[in-house]
């Protein structure tokens, strides 16, 4: 059974942006896709352990602001080079107004 731990507020995030949240010690990207809700991803690119958090999102896509390497946020999938190996992703939901992430 997964354990969901608070995030933050929805209201906190607007579409088409993400933020870095530290949940449990680990630092959590967590992305706001517009029009498809929040998905939640480690905040380390596969390639070099840029902040993914910071980069831009595009779509349901996360850009890394070191070397540019896209993610999928839904599953954490690496799309574009220099990333060859994806990320951990983890399940979301939204209660009310509050983000909660399953690190499990």
């Amino acid at each position: 059974m997964t354990t969901y731990s608070s995030a933050g507020r929805s209201s906190e995030i607007p579409e088409g942006e993400a933020r870095v949240v530290e949940i449990d010690g680990k630092s959590v990207a967590i992305c706001h896709v517009a029009g498809d809700g929040f998905f939640a991803l480690e905040n380390r690119c596969s390639h070099d352990d840029g902040p993914l958090g910071e980069g831009t999102l595009v779509d349901d896509r996360i850009e890394c602001p070191r070397h540019g390497a896209l993610f999928d946020v839904r599953n954490g999938d690496a799309k574009t080079l220099p990333a060859v190996r994806g990320v951990k992703s983890y399940q979301v939901r939204v209660d009310g107004d509050e983000i909660q992430v399953g690190l499990d």
